[in-house]
């Protein structure tokens, strides 16, 4: 039985699980499409060995390439008072980068 190789990362203020060939939506980030991000994993599951202490994670990084811009779903807000007549609405659609892992490896 073979276990699959993942990482937990900090992504755009939030963690994700990672593995090789993900593609995850990421808060927008300035860089352009084809262009290489690194990321310092945060704990890697290395064929069912779990590495977290920061000493050995130190030789492990987490390597994407930016796909391109993604917009979130649309969120619709309402405001209103009873009895006097005021509504209001709003919409909102999150920004984000596209980005596909290419590798998790020691350095």
């Amino acid at each position: 039985m073979s276990f699959p190789v993942y990482a937990i990362v900090r992504a755009g203020g939030r963690q994700e699980k990672v593995s090789v060939d993900d593609v995850l939506n990421i808060d927008k980030v300035t860089d352009e499409v084809g262009a290489t991000l690194t990321w310092e994993p945060l704990l890697v599951v290395d064929d069912g060995k779990v590495i977290s202490e920061t000493t050995e994670l130190d030789g492990y990084q987490v390597t994407a390439e930016v796909l391109g811009e993604a917009k979130g779903p649309k969120i619709n807000i309402l405001k209103y008072k009873n009895k006097t007549g005021y509504k209001k609405r709003l919409g909102h659609r999150q920004k984000y980068t596209q980005v596909r892992v290419t590798g998790i490896a020691a350095k």
